[in-house]
Formats: structure tokens, sequence, C-alpha cells
């Protein structure tokens, strides 16, 4: 164990004065225990031995992602103070899906990327200006854009404290952490709702334009795309059109391709095509301008985005 590395991370992670809240899980028996201490008690030295002693004998030890209010004696919804972090649970492809997060402009650079395990990692980002709402509507959007955990989406949720134990494996993987920035994070860093079509553009483009709003530029952008395609035009060609007419976005040709690419992916599921092909076909498109986990990564995360959209409209 590594008490440094942890005491180092609450640090960051907390305010002093502030208090948090620390989960102990014991997974054969199952057996929970939670502490709602100032972040000066957790981080004192007897307190860390103590944290190493337990997960020595098998006890995982998490944190709350976000303060408590002084005085709280739960980690309910009610008992936040504010909210200071976004997270994303990954627990399949981290390696792949981290360089996919990394590549994209549609969301900052995470401040912090916890390894829990071999290939699975948790990410945070230090936030101001959320609202509880906000940030459960980001989490769900974070999860959908990037392969993360769908059902680490709530507020209360805990992540590893870096420095401790994985006890789930055996031996034991120590978890670590990689700090990438130490800025905070604002709402309007985070483009997920404007740069992905799944989350903004409509599922057919016949659709009649609604009466009671009107269409985005991306709304346009994925209509026009979806009728290029499919009168035949060429998508490599296509993409870099659409980059030039979108010169506003802050990646242009990020966003143009990742359209085409969405467009394409719906196109071919539609026509029956597998989606194991649908992959095949996007890596291709991008094998000689991008690196084969982030190409892999990028194609994955697409098709199966694609195929959601199709299955909401098919239940719609």
């Amino acid at each position: 164990m590594n008490t440094t590395m942890a005491a180092d991370f609450l640090t960051r992670c907390f305010c002093p004065g502030e208090t948090i809240a620390v989960l102990l899980r014991r997974e054969v028996p199952v057996r929970i225990a939670q502490r709602i201490v100032s972040l000066e008690q957790a981080t004192a030295p007897a307190y860390m031995r103590w944290l190493a002693h337990e997960n020595a004998s098998g006890v995982n030890v998490y944190v709350a992602a976000n303060p408590l209010r002084s005085g709280s004696r739960k980690r309910t919804k009610e008992c936040f103070a504010e909210v200071r972090h976004l997270y994303l649970d990954i627990d399949s492809d981290g390696d792949a899906r981290v360089a996919a997060l990394r590549a994209s402009d549609t969301v900052p650079a995470p401040n912090a990327i916890i390894s829990t395990s071999p290939n699975k990692n948790q990410l945070l980002w230090s936030v101001e200006g959320f609202d509880l709402a906000v940030q459960e509507l980001m989490l769900k959007q974070l999860a959908s854009a990037f392969g993360g955990d769908a059902a680490c989406t709530d507020c209360n949720r805990v992540i590893r404290i870096p420095g401790f134990h994985n006890a789930k494996y055996t031996p034991a993987h120590a978890v670590t952490v990689e700090y990438l920035s130490g800025s905070a994070a604002q709402p309007e860093d985070f483009r997920l709702a404007d740069s992905s079509p799944s989350a903004v553009l409509p599922l057919r483009s016949s659709a009649r334009p609604s009466a009671s709003r009107k269409h985005t530029d991306s709304e346009r952008d994925w209509a026009w795309v979806l009728s290029e395609l499919s009168s035949g035009k060429d998508a490599v060609q296509l993409a870099e059109t659409l980059a030039a007419r979108r010169a506003d976005k802050p990646n242009p040709l990020y966003y143009a391709q990742r359209t085409v690419d969405m467009a394409t992916a719906r196109l071919a599921l539609l026509a029956g095509t597998s989606i194991h092909d649908v992959i095949t076909s996007l890596e291709a498109r991008h094998s000689a301008s991008l690196p084969a986990a982030l190409c892999a990564a990028r194609a994955r995360e697409i098709a199966q985005t694609a195929a959601n959209m199709i299955a909401r409209q098919q239940l719609a």
C-alpha cells in the first residue's frame, strides 16, 4: 500500500475542512462500512494506517466523489454540499476507450485517470458550476459516448482511492493514478450533446421539422449527410466538405468525420449489415490516419451508438 499516494489524492480532490464519505467493502462475505469524516481525519497518518490494514485484510477502500454537508450522517443526494467531480467508470477495453476519450474534442482532459485493475479505469474531472441534475445528465452522456458503465451515473457513486489495492483480484491489484490537469472544467466545456448525433440529431433524414422548435446546425448537418450518403456520395470527400462548412467547430474535421461515420453506420445497420462488418468498415476508413487502438475504439463506439439509435427508434 502507498498511503502517501492515497492522502495526496484526497487532498487534491477535496478542500481543507470538508466532510467526505469513506466506504469500506469486503466482498466475501459481503460487509460494508461507511465512515463520514473530515478531510483532515481521513488523511491523518493513523487513519491511513488503519485503512491500509483493512485493505490488506481484503477490504476495498473507496471515497464518495463529492463532499458532504457538514454534520451529514449519510451519503444520500440531499447530503451533498456541491458537485465537485464528474466521473466515468470504464470496466472493459479500458486502454482503447481512454485513448478515444483523450483524442476527442467534445470533453476536456480528465484531471485524473485511475487504474483500478487490468484494462479498467475510473476517470475524474474537477468541475465548477454544476448542480446535481446537470451532473447526473452529464454522467449519463459520458457513459453513452465513451462506453462507460451506465450503472455508475448517479450522484452518490464512490471511486477507488489510489494507493490502496483492488482486493477483488488474487493477487490484489495496486490502484494507481495519472494526473493530467489541475484546472476545473465548466458545463460548457462538455460538448457531448452538441456533437453526438445520438444525443441531439433526428433519427430519420425525412422527418418533418417540428413546428415547436428550430433545428440546430448539427441537425441540419445530420440530415444533409444522410441524404448525400444515400445518393452515393463518397464518405471521405463528404467529411472534407462538411469540415470546410463547419469551421466554427473546435475541431471541424473530427466533427465532420464523426457525423459521416455515424450516418454511415446507421444506414448500413438499417440495410441489414452486421455490426461486426460495420466496425470493420469504419476501421478500414481511418486505419491510415489513426493509431490502431484508437481507430478500433472509435469504430466500436460509433457502431454501437448507431445501433442504440435504431433500437430507441424502434421502441418509440
